[in-house]
Parts: structure tokens; C-alpha cells; sequence
């Protein structure tokens, strides 16, 4: 199954940005994992305003609760909100047109 999930990150006021440095290091290097693993499809960084943090995600997981897994695993998650949209599959999706006799 396949979910959008919109990630907002809030990094609290006062926090150094050596530690901010550091998390986002570790977001990326973990995020090639995921991606590695087959959970992690796609990452847009739609435009933002000064001081904002948006990314929207194209996931792959078994359930809702693997799902849950796999952005708790993020590093990032200590200072984000996620809101998910499961993706259904739709009649003229490219996948299932390949799957169809020709």
C-alpha cells in the first residue's frame, strides 16, 4: 500500500544549529535506507516561506502500523507532525495498465 504523508517540522526556538545540523545529517542518511528498503519512493519539498520545514512523501508499507514504524524511525519525527494519506489504487494507474492483456 502507499501513503502521502505531509511532514511538517517545527525545530524548537533556542535550539542550536549545530544540532540542528546534526538531526537533518542523520534524516538524510537514514531516508537512503528507507529509500534502500523499498518504504521510501519519493520526497517533493513543495515552496516555502522563511523558517518553514514541508516536505510531502511518497511511502510504501504493508499496513498502517508499518507505516507508523517507519516515520516514528525518522529522526526528524521528534520535531514533526505527520499527516497520512492512504493511497488506493485507481483503474488508470500506469502499474495496473501493464498488468492488463493487450
Amino acid at each position: 500500500m502507499e501513503y502521502l504523508v505531509t511532514m511538517t517540522t517545527h525545530v524548537p526556538d533556542g535550539t542550536p544549529q549545530e544540532a540542528v545540523d546534526d538531526i537533518r545529517a542523520r534524516e538524510a542518511a537514514h531516508s537512503r535506507e528507507l529509500a534502500a528498503q523499498g518504504h521510501l519512493l519519493r520526497l517533493w519539498r513543495p515552496p516555502l516561506q522563511p523558517g518553514e520545514w514541508r516536505t510531502l512523501g511518497l511511502f510504501a508499507a504493508d499496513d498502517d502500523a508499518q507505516l507508523e514504524a517507519v516515520l516514528a524511525s525518522m529522526p526528524l519525527r521528534v520535531w514533526r507532525t505527520d499527516e497520512v494519506t492512504p493511497l488506493s489504487p485507481h483503474p488508470s494507474d500506469p502499474a495496473r495498465q501493464a498488468d492488463k492483456p493487450g
